[in-house]
């Protein structure tokens, strides 16, 4: 995914690509296209570049082990100084580019900031009920016929316990 900024008058220019994921590399779990839109603001020696990224991946539920498909949707700004010298800067976001320089090249932006995107917790939906800790029947499914009212005997003494204090 590349922008050609060497005939690119001042202001406001936007830009939207459609690329297969590999294009960028990505691979499984992220499937179909990854969808761009890029807002690229551009002065005399800067280009302020803000961006909407979304794409498709398949995950495995954390809570029933089920598969299902998600749109992740992203975003991030970069700066790009033409012509400076680097000076030591804390920011990721800021890249310093040759004043001849006549692209910017997203699809490394694009690839490390959609796989930042994916959550640590990937569930099919929050209402998500999961598996039966018995049989591992999936209880989004239907109810189990494991017998719940069974306690685990490790757990008896806190229970005892609960009883005590709720009758006083």
């Amino acid at each position: 995914m590349k922008i050609k900024i060497s005939n690119l008058s001042e202001g406001t220019h936007n830009f939207r690509f459609s690329e297969p994921v590999n294009v960028v590399g990505l691979e499984l779990p992220f499937e179909g296209n990854v969808e761009v839109e890029i807002e690229l603001k551009k002065t005399h020696n800067q280009i302020i570049l803000d961006s909407s990224v979304s794409v498709s991946i398949v995950f495995e539920c954390d809570r029933c082990n089920g598969t299902f498909k998600k749109l992740l949707g992203t975003g991030y700004k970069m700066v790009y100084l033409q012509g400076m010298e680097p000076v030591e800067s804390q920011s990721d976001n800021i890249v310093y580019i040759p004043s001849v320089a006549d692209v910017i090249d997203i699809s490394d932006d694009v690839r490390d900031f959609s796989i930042l995107a994916v959550p640590m917790k990937k569930l099919c939906s929050e209402e998500c009920k999961g598996l039966c800790s018995r049989c591992g029947k999936n209880l989004n499914e239907g109810n189990c016929s494991c017998g719940k009212d069974e306690t685990d005997v490790r757990w008896l003494p806190l229970m005892e316990l609960k009883n005590k204090l709720n009758t006083n």
